[in-house]
C-alpha cells in the first residue's frame, strides 16, 4: 500500500469543512512512514531486503514496534491530534487527523504479510493482499479513485490541480510496482522515500489551497481558502 494510504485524507476532507486541509491530512496518513524512515537513518527500527517475500516488494519490515504497531500508531494520532487541536483550536479536526493517522495502521494490516504487533509483541498479523498482485493493484487503485472522486464531489474550485495531484500519484505509484527492486535500504532508499512524501504533500497543500469545501458558504469563501 502506497498512494492507497492518502485515500483516507481524500475521504476526511470530503465528509466535513471541519476536517483539516488537504495537505495536513496528507501528512496524517504517511505520519508513521515518515517517522519510521527517519527512525530506520537512525537505526532505531529496521528493514531489509529479502527477495520473495511477497509477490509484490522485497521489503522486510521485521522491526518498527514504534511506529507501526497498532499501540505505537496510536501514540502517533493522538499527538498529532494534539498538534493539530492547538494549532487549529478545533476538536473536529483533531479527532479527524486522529482517524487518517490510524487507518494506516488498518490498510498495512490489509496489504502486509504477517509483520505487525499489537504492542510490539512476538504476535505478528497481516492478511498479505500484496500476495496477490492483480488484487493488490485493483484494491489500491479502486480506493483512491473513489475517495478522490468523493473530494472533487465535496469541494469546489479549479478541476486542473487536483488532476495534478492524482496524476503524480498515479506516477509514482507505477514506479512502485513497476519499477526496478531497490539494490539496497541503506540512506538513499529511505531519503528518495521521504522526497516522495514531501513532493505528494507539497503538492496536496497546493490542490488544498485551490478549494474549499461545499458546505463553507459566505463572504469568506469568495476565494479559495489557503
Amino acid at each position: 500500500m502506497f498512494i492507497g494510504h492518502f485515500a483516507p485524507a481524500f475521504a476526511a476532507r470530503a465528509i466535513t469543512d471541519e476536517a483539516p486541509k488537504l495537505g495536513t491530512l496528507f501528512i496524517a496518513a504517511q505520519l508513521t512512514d515518515w517517522a519510521f524512515f527517519l527512525f530506520a537513518m537512525g537505526g532505531l527500527e529496521h528493514l531489509r531486503l529479502t527477495p520473495g517475500i511477497t509477490a509484490m516488494n522485497p521489503l522486510d519490515f521485521y522491526d518498527y514496534p514504534i511506529t507501526h504497531s497498532l499501540v505505537g500508531t496510536a501514540g502517533f494520532a493522538l499527538g498529532f491530534a494534539i498538534v493539530v487541536g492547538v494549532m487549529l483550536r478545533n476538536a473536529i479536526a483533531a479527532t479527524w487527523a486522529a482517524i487518517v493517522v490510524m487507518s494506516h495502521w488498518v490498510l498495512d494490516w490489509v496489504s502486509h504479510r504477517p509483520d505487525l504487533t499489537l504492542a510490539g509483541g512476538p504476535d505478528r498479523h497481516g492478511l498479505g493482499l500484496w500476495n496477490y498482485p492483480v488484487a493488490a493493484i485493483l484494491v489500491e487503485l479502486a480506493l483512491v479513485g473513489l475517495c478522490f472522486w468523493w473530494y472533487l464531489r465535496r469541494t469546489k474550485g479549479p478541476v486542473v490541480p487536483p488532476l495534478i495531484l492524482l496524476g503524480t500519484l498515479l506516477l509514482f505509484q507505477v514506479v512502485n510496482w513497476f519499477g526496478p527492486e531497490p539494490e539496497t535500504v541503506g540512506f538513499p532508499f529511505l531519503v528518495t522515500g521521504l522526497v516522495a512524501f514531501g513532493i505528494l504533500t507539497l503538492v496536496a497543500s497546493w490542490v488544498g489551497s485551490t478549494r474549499w469545501h461545499r458546505n463553507e458558504v459566505g463572504l469568506n469563501r469568495a476565494s479559495p481558502p489557503l
